[in-house]
């Protein structure tokens, strides 16, 4: 976040509106006097919201030499904050922190330190001051500071020391309309009582690389001396044949290869340009960009973003007294873009962002501390596009690497050692530690720079086709009917996304835009492969693995139609134990049969048998549907009927004792104990079930099916158990059979009890 200005402006840019004076006291007895500023012009809510923006200078006192403070004071509004002192080469060997009174809750804050460690000055001139990294504390109307010299350094506290406070008013119609009317703030300006020194900056002179020093990042971790008159001095002895210089001639503005991201220009943001009169200078082209955080708070509102920038602004510019602000682009944690230093974004402008490497590169300024905190993705994006977009202009690879030539001799924050004049690697997306010993742009967002260099570069990250919709998946096959909407996901920002195209057979039948997540085609009958191709912004392209997808129209067929058989099982008179029978098939793939009635079910491609219950007495159609993968079905019906034939209705022979209980089909049944007596049932079906009851002592039967013995049934059960039906058979096609029952006589346990017989017509 250091930056490097090439011109200053002086004090006398501060502009004040006076029409009344007054007084407050400070902590260590000095006097601040003040003057109310004058309204807006204008009429009407917005114009009545509007008031411009204002810096406040407040001195620090103190008699002891290792501490100046400020005590709790009142003041006009402000959101903004730092501290500066006469002498821009001038070091704070220690600490500076403030607190601020907020104006929505009246509460004060916790102290905040303020980033000290900045980049060295090379040749700054008598009048230009050095500063803190400005801190954005939202709208507050007091503050109290401190500066504190560590123990141990050998050099005294800098001279005129102040904290300043910047109100960034309210400039833009958008402020105006979502504002208050608050009233005009008083304008603040520190006059010290005697003794103390006046901070008025003067144009001074520029270093060698053309860039003139000035402060650098909050995150600096650039070692000063405990001697607050000392300060590191790098050596800046480039030459114009060794290190490009910059011109105040506006170069051309080359159309780049990607398109241009929204940016909120000047105007937008409201910046003041009257503070910063002096021309921009510009470099030949940029062959690198730089990635900074502004470092601070990160619980800014983005509706709050203009008034950040503006406030960055003036401090740049009315405290720290550079030409205009130093980063060419900031962004916003909602990825809104904003216009920095003025020049044109479309031009190579010359920055005050990167010491020793800002006459070939552009800064982007991402707002927040990104130490511990990651950027959001939006704001990445906007990186990523910016980055892209400016590149793209001088045909560099964001990905890529290039050479940059040194304008000071320094180390990075990695102890890489630069000389001025060489020619040192970078990649061509940087973070400003590669380029200088600071923190910034933050831990968190320096490990971001990856991502942000692939998706500014292309192809397209992370595409995979997540959903074939109108198609059914087994194994790795898609079947569909002819119509499929393909659905996919990739990493990469939509709006670093040229388009999308859905291939079938590798040739390009559907192209979306960027923004879309899915496309609909329509395949011929056959076998198909199908892939997404993404076209990055960059016309880079990356295509999805192809998918196998069979566009199909046959439907399954059942060659086994639906059937009903009776099995074993407790019968009822309202309920008979069945298995619901059937064979579907498909020339591709089966994929479930469902039975639709007299109740629902669905069943597996290889299932082709479900135990169920019917009614007896009542005819019902048992209604079955079989689907395949690409959505293909077809419907088979039958109907059938199982009838109870209780044991009166059956042929007697030998000797039957009728019985009665509740646990009987029908409260009824028939015993016998005689060898050879039998029951004999006559009827017209295709299966039949023979309902009894059993015991430990029920004996066995034979059973005889038109004329033959087809099996001896044992009754016997451990448990009392009725109405089971204990023997079935079934044939393939209705017909009259006969079933006969007879006694066997079994030694010991010869008796057998019957309940009827059950068949299905």
């Amino acid at each position: 976040m250091s930056r490097r200005s090439h011109a200053y402006r002086p004090l006398s840019l501060r502009r004040r509106a006076w029409l009344t004076l007054g007084a407050v006291i400070l902590g260590g007895g000095g006097v601040v006097t003040y003057a109310v500023a004058s309204p807006t012009a204008g009429s009407g809510a917005a114009a009545r919201a509007k008031r411009p923006v204002k810096v406040y200078d407040l001195a620090l006192r103190g008699t002891a030499g290792d501490k100046r403070e400020l005590a709790r004071t009142d003041t006009e509004q402000f959101s903004m904050l730092g501290v500066s002192w006469t002498g821009a080469t001038q070091r704070i060997a220690g600490t500076a922190q403030v607190r601020t009174r907020s104006r929505e809750t009246g509460e004060w804050s916790a102290w905040q330190d303020l980033g000290l460690d900045v980049d060295p000055l090379e040749d700054p001139g008598p009048g230009v001051r050095g500063a803190s990294e400005p801190l954005w504390v939202g709208s507050s109307d007091g503050v109290e500071a401190r500066v504190v010299r560590k123990s141990g350094a050998t050099g005294p506290l800098p001279k005129g020391l102040e904290v300043n406070l910047v109100d960034p008013g309210v400039v833009t119609d958008a402020e105006a309309e979502a504002g208050s009317d608050d009233p005009e703030p008083a304008a603040y300006v520190a006059e010290e009582t005697p003794g103390a020194t006046s901070a008025a900056p003067t144009d001074s002179g520029t270093p060698a690389d053309g860039t003139t020093a000035t402060p650098a990042d909050t995150a600096s971790t650039a070692t000063a001396t405990d001697s607050a008159s000392a300060s590191p001095s790098p050596s800046a002895s480039a030459s114009a044949s060794t290190s490009p210089s910059p011109s105040d001639t506006v170069p051309s503005a080359p159309p780049s290869t990607v398109p241009q991201p929204p940016v909120t220009s000047r105007a937008g943001w409201g910046a003041d340009e009257s503070i910063s009169p002096d021309a921009p200078e510009y470099n030949a082209d940029v062959k690198a960009v730089f990635v900074h955080h502004t470092d601070g708070s990160n619980d800014y509102s983005c509706a709050d973003s203009a008034s950040v920038v503006r406030s960055i602004y003036a401090y740049h510019v009315q405290v720290s007294g550079w030409k205009d602000i130093g980063y060419n682009f900031l962004v916003d944690k909602c990825g809104t873009v904003f216009e920095g230093r003025k020049g044109g974004i479309d031009r190579p402008v010359l920055g005050a962002h990167t010491f020793g490497w800002n006459r070939e590169s552009t800064g982007i300024a991402v707002l927040g501390d990104y130490t511990a905190t990651s950027a959001s993705k939006a704001a990445l994006t906007s990186v990523a596009r910016v980055a892209a977009w400016k590149l793209g202009q001088y045909g560099a690879d964001p990905a890529g690497t290039v050479q940059l030539t040194a304008g000071a001799t320094q180390k990075n924050y990695f102890g890489t050692g630069f000389t001025t004049g060489g020619k040192y690697t970078f990649q061509r997306i940087s973070g400003h530690r590669d380029g200088y010993n600071t923190q910034c742009p933050g831990g968190s967002l320096y490990t971001q720079l990856p991502t942000v260099r692939a998706w500014a570069a292309g192809p397209v990250q992370g595409l995979k086709v997540t959903s074939v919709g109108g198609a059914g998946l087994t194994g790795s096959t898609y079947y569909t009917k002819g119509s499929v909407t393909v659905g996919w996901t990739a990493t990469t920002p939509a709006s670093l996304i040229s388009r999308f195209q859905v291939l079938v057979d590798g040739t390009a039948v559907a192209t979306v835009p960027g923004t879309a997540t899915s496309a609909g085609v329509t395949l011929a009958a056959g076998s198909h492969t199908v892939a997404v191709r993404a076209v990055h912004q960059s016309g880079r392209v990356t295509t999805t693995a192809a998918l196998n997808v069979v566009a199909d129209t046959t439907a399954p067929t059942f060659p086994t139609a639906p059937k009903l058989s009776l099995r074993t099982g407790t019968v009822n008179t309202s309920a008979v134990p069945v298995t619901l029978g059937w064979k579907a098939v498909d020339d591709k793939a089966l994929r479930e049969v469902r039975l639709l009635a007299p109740t629902t079910a669905t069943f597996g491609p290889a299932t082709t048998a479900s135990g169920r219950t019917a009614a007896s007495g009542t005819a019902t159609t048992w209604s079955m549907r079989a689907y395949d993968y690409a959505g293909n079905y077809r419907t088979a019906s039958a109907s059938y009927t199982p009838v109870i034939l209780q044991e009166t209705s059956a042929t007697r022979s030998g000797t039957w004792t009728a019985r009665s209980s509740t646990g009987y089909l029908g409260g009824k049944s028939y015993s016998s104990g005689a060898k050879g007596a039998s029951l004999t049932w006559t009827f017209t079906g295709r299966s039949a079930s023979w309902v009894v009851s059993r015991a430990s002592t029920s004996g066995q039967a034979y059973v005889y099916v038109d004329g033959t013995k087809v099996a001896t049934v044992d009754l016997k059960s451990a448990t009392t158990l009725y109405r089971q039906a204990i023997w079935t058979r079934t044939w393939s096609t209705s017909a009259k059979h006969t079933v006969k029952i007879v006694v066997v006589g079994t030694s010991g346990r010869p008796t057998i009890t019957t309940d009827g017989l059950v068949y299905i017509k």
